[in-house]
C-alpha cells in the first residue's frame, strides 16, 4: 500500500465508485462526503450513492447502450453495479434497484473497507496539493464551487434538473390501470402499472398541465434556465406542442389496454421503486410544478384519482464544468496534474455515466500517483465512447451527454435495422473492449 491516500471529494454514485477503485488498488482513499451534516436540496440521507432522481439504471438488455455500459463496469469490478443487481427489483429489462437498500449496501461496502477513510465533513476548498478525485455532483456547494472555478479559471455551465413523483401502490386504482411491460401479456406479469389516458382525458390532462403553476426560480436564476434535453420537466415537454407527451413519457406503444385490446390515446407508466413493491415512480414525469399543482392535475390521471404521494417532484439546478477545453482524456485537468473530475461535473449525465466517469478518474488517480500512464478505453466502447465526447465537443456549444450508440464511430459496413445495427455495435465494443485488457 502507497503511504500517501488520495482524497476523493463526495460520496455520491462517482465518488462512491472512485473511492472503491483507488482502494482495490492497494491505495488508500480519504472519502469526504458532508451529508448528513449538510444536506442539498435532493437528498434526504447521509447514505452514499443516494439516488435522488429515478430508481432505474436504463436497459439490462445487450443491445442498449445501457445495457453495454453495464457489462463494461461489471468487467471493471464496479462496486455501484454490483451493488445494484444485489438490490434490484422487477423493472421488464431495465435495472432498477431498492434505492433505500441500494445506498445502504455501498455505504456499509466502503465503511467496511480498510482502506477507505470516511470523513464526514463539508469541503469548502480544493485540496492544495495530492492527488484528488472531484466528484461532488450537481448540487456542488457554493464555497467549494468557486474553489473549482478558481483552479479552472472557467465560468461553470449548469442546467435544470427535476425529480419524479412517487406515489403509494396500493392508492392506484387497479380497477382502471393494469400491470403489463410493454409489448407483453396484460395478464399481471408485467412489472409497470399502466393508466390509460382517453382522447378528452389526455386534453384535458395536457390542458391542465400547461396551465398549472410551477415553482418560482430565483432572480439568479431566471436569466439563464437552461435545462437538459434528457430529463425535461414534463410541463415544460407539454408547452411543445398537444402531441408531445403522447410522443413522449405518455406514450401508449406497445400497451393493450385488457378493457379495450387497443392502444390508448396515452398511458402514464408507474415503475417500482422497492422491494416490498410498496412505492412507484412516475416514469418521466419530471416536474417542477407547486406542489399543490402536482397533487391537483396528477391525479387527473385515470388511477390516480386517490394517488398518495410519498414523495413530490421538484427542479435543481445541476453543475458541470466546460470538460472539453478543461480535461484530458483521462479525466484530469490539464493545468493541474493529479487533480481529476468524476460524474455530473464533467457533463456526464445518466447513473451509469456518472459511475464510468467516477471509475476512470479513480482508476487514472492511482496512476498518476504511480507514475504510471493514465487509462483510456476505446473510443468503440461505450465507456470510452462517453469519455471521448466529455473531453473533445466543441466547448463552445458542450451540453451534458447520456451513454448512447450515436457516440461510437460507424461501423465498417452498414446494417439495417435499429437493433440489428445496435447489437453489432455492442458485439463489436465488447471484442474491443475486451482487447485493451480494461479491467487491468
Amino acid at each position: 500500500m502507497s503511504p500517501e491516500k488520495i482524497t476523493v471529494l463526495g460520496a455520491g454514485l462517482a465518488g462512491a465508485e472512485a473511492a472503491w477503485q483507488i482502494a482495490r488498488r492497494g491505495v488508500g482513499a480519504r472519502l469526504v462526503e458532508m451529508r448528513p451534516l449538510t444536506l442539498t436540496p435532493a437528498h434526504r440521507t447521509g447514505n452514499f450513492a443516494e439516488l435522488v432522481c429515478s430508481n432505474s439504471f436504463g436497459s439490462a438488455l445487450p443491445d442498449r447502450a445501457a445495457g453495454q455500459l453495464q457489462w463494461e463496469l461489471e468487467q471493471l469490478d464496479s462496486l455501484i453495479l454490483a451493488a445494484a443487481r444485489a438490490t434490484a427489483v422487477p423493472a421488464g429489462g431495465a435495472l432498477a434497484v431498492d434505492r433505500e437498500q441500494f445506498a445502504l449496501t455501498v455505504t456499509e461496502k466502503l465503511s467496511a473497507h480498510p482502506l477507505v477513510e470516511i470523513v464526514r465533513a463539508e469541503a469548502r476548498e480544493l485540496p492544495a496539493g495530492g492527488v484528488v478525485v472531484v466528484a461532488s455532483g450537481p448540487l456542488t456547494g457554493a464555497a467549494l464551487s468557486a474553489s473549482i472555478a478558481a483552479a479552472t479559471g472557467e465560468r461553470h455551465l449548469y442546467f435544470y434538473d427535476a425529480l419524479a413523483p412517487i406515489v403509494s401502490g396500493e392508492s392506484v386504482d387497479l380497477d382502471l390501470a393494469w400491470r403489463a411491460s410493454r409489448y407483453g401479456a396484460a395478464d399481471g406479469d408485467g412489472d409497470y402499472l399502466n393508466c390509460p389516458l382517453n382522447d378528452a382525458e389526455y386534453n384535458a390532462f395536457v390542458d391542465a398541465l400547461t396551465a398549472a403553476e410551477t415553482i418560482e426560480l430565483r432572480d439568479f436564476e431566471k436569466n439563464d434556465a437552461r435545462f437538459f434535453e434528457g430529463c425535461l420537466p414534463i410541463e415544460v415537454l407539454a408547452a411543445r406542442g398537444r402531441d408531445a407527451l403522447a410522443f413522449g413519457p405518455l406514450s401508449p406503444k406497445g400497451l393493450d389496454d385488457p378493457r379495450t385490446g387497443r392502444w390508448p390515446r396515452a398511458v402514464a407508466q408507474l415503475r417500482q421503486d422497492n422491494a416490498a413493491a410498496t412505492l412507484y415512480n412516475l416514469v418521466g414525469f419530471q416536474t417542477n410544478l407547486k406542489w399543490g399543482e402536482q397533487e391537483r392535475v396528477l391525479r387527473m390521471i385515470p388511477g390516480l384519482q386517490r394517488a398518495e404521494f410519498v414523495r413530490l417532484g421538484q427542479m435543481h439546478r445541476n453543475t458541470f464544468i466546460n470538460a472539453p477545453l478543461l480535461l484530458t482524456p483521462g479525466l484530469e485537468l490539464k493545468t493541474r496534474p493529479g487533480l481529476f473530475f468524476g460524474g455530473q461535473l464533467t457533463g456526464a449525465e445518466g447513473y451509469l455515466g456518472n459511475v464510468a466517469t467516477g471509475l476512470l478518474a479513480g482508476v487514472n488517480a492511482v496512476r498518476r500517483l504511480r507514475g504510471e500512464p493514465l487509462l483510456t478505453l476505446p473510443a468503440t466502447t461505450m465507456s470510452g465512447a462517453l469519455c471521448h465526447y466529455l473531453t473533445h465537443a466543441d466547448s463552445a456549444a458542450f451540453q451534458p451527454m447520456k451513454a448512447n450508440f450515436g457516440l461510437l464511430p460507424p461501423l465498417p459496413v452498414t446494417i439495417r435495422g435499429k437493433r440489428a445495427r445496435y447489437a453489432a455495435y455492442a458485439s463489436r465494443a465488447r471484442e474491443d473492449f475486451e482487447s485493451a485488457n480494461g479491467h487491468e
